[in-house]
């Protein structure tokens, strides 16, 4: 029986793969060029009894699938795997900071920005049957980001494939975090024309159903009244009394994911001055510039934590563990990372990754959408 096989790029630790391996897909291929993210990639994946990538895992740049005897080969495998009769797709998120409001902002000239660019010349050059890009929503919001992207919506209309793109929250979807990122949809046009599902317009744009999934609506939950910020005292106990989803909190998650037994559970920074100062943040006060104090009754501002974004607990005296930063993503409890890396890559990973619960809505979406289009 045919498969739908995913071809994974700037896999990180595979956040957004397992998403897609939990819905029914199976990731063939997997592209991460730091070497302990995959490193981690494995470990995960072998805890988990899921089976490695049968196409195997590549620790090269990216951008040597652009061309010469790589590309080649990558095409290759596309193409076997669509001889057999499977569909073949594409997902990706290239690292972002210079397209981040908060971060390098140095757009297309970074050496990250690049590599935007490069996964959608590996979509034009490799021609999967669908796609999947996600990325920082500064790359729709800041003007200089904005044209670049809409050169890369132009880019991969014009070579064959309708798209559908949104800026989504994935409170939206249930993850205990404010957290705007933009993803665009990408399909075979000829295919996708044919088979008429949804009506596609002169620009080859098509309305997706993202919200298909979701289970909040981002207005009505910012106008909750959520807990204001609270006098601080460590190890206190503090009652769920307020009118707003308990399964959007921080603590919510903490207990669920049954964080204080997690292997991953005594990773945590050590904050080496300024403890006295710390214990005078209020639980809650999370609008300083770092040094953010979350409220074990509310969502977390991010779950990104470079730039100096430093997050208390809500109730010790200490930043927060490897352990609860992945209940922060809504992460399954036994997801678990290897403890003999640093900790400044086990936070990058997990900062990095697209929040689990807004990708399996997702994949959810995609799945069945590529199921009426390649009767699979």
């Amino acid at each position: 029986m045919p498969n739908i096989v995913i071809f994974s790029f700037f896999s990180g630790v595979g956040i957004l793969d397992l998403a897609f391996e939990n819905n029914g897909y199976e990731i063939v291929f997997v592209n991460e060029c730091k070497k302990c993210f995959i490193e981690a990639y494995k470990f995960s994946r072998k805890n988990l009894l899921i089976q490695e990538p049968r196409l195997g895992y590549s620790n090269k740049n990216a951008m040597v699938y652009t061309q010469g005897k790589n590309k080649k080969r990558l095409i290759r495998m596309i193409q076997e795997e669509k001889e057999k009769g499977n569909v073949v797709g594409f997902i990706g998120g290239p690292p972002c900071p210079d397209f981040s409001v908060g971060g390098k902002n140095k757009g297309i000239t970074g050496e990250n920005g690049r590599l935007t660019k490069t996964y959608f010349d590996l979509i034009v050059r490799c021609k999967p049957d669908f796609f999947l890009f996600e990325n920082v929503k500064g790359l729709v919001k800041t003007e200089k980001h904005k044209l670049f992207y809409n050169e890369m919506k132009m880019k991969v209309t014009h070579s064959g494939y309708v798209i559908s793109d949104r800026v989504v929250n994935a409170l939206s979807y249930g993850v205990p975090q404010f957290r705007e990122r933009i993803l665009m949809i990408g399909f075979d046009e000829e295919k996708f024309k044919r088979e008429a599902i949804y009506n596609v317009d002169e620009k080859n744009y098509f309305n997706f159903p993202w919200g298909k999934y979701k289970r909040f609506e981002i207005d009505k939950i910012l106008k909750l009244n959520w807990p204001d910020a609270e006098e601080f005292e460590e190890n206190s106990n503090r009652d769920f009394v307020y009118d707003v989803p308990k399964s959007l909190t921080v603590e919510y998650w903490f207990r669920k994911n049954h964080v204080t037994k997690h292997p991953n559970q005594n990773r945590i920074f050590a904050v080496k001055s300024g403890l006295d100062k710390m214990q005078r943040i209020l639980e809650g006060d999370t609008k300083r510039k770092s040094f953010k104090r979350l409220h074990r009754w509310k969502y977390s501002p991010t779950a990104a934590y470079g730039n100096n974004e430093v997050h208390l607990h809500p109730y010790k005296i200490r930043r927060l563990s490897v352990a609860e930063a992945m209940a922060i993503q809504s992460l399954p409890e036994n997801f678990i990372l290897p403890n003999d890396i640093s900790l400044t890559a086990m936070f990058k990973m997990i900062g990095n990754g697209v929040p689990y619960l807004m990708a399996e809505c997702i994949a959810k979406t995609l799945k069945e959408l590529v199921i009426q289009i390649y009767d699979v």
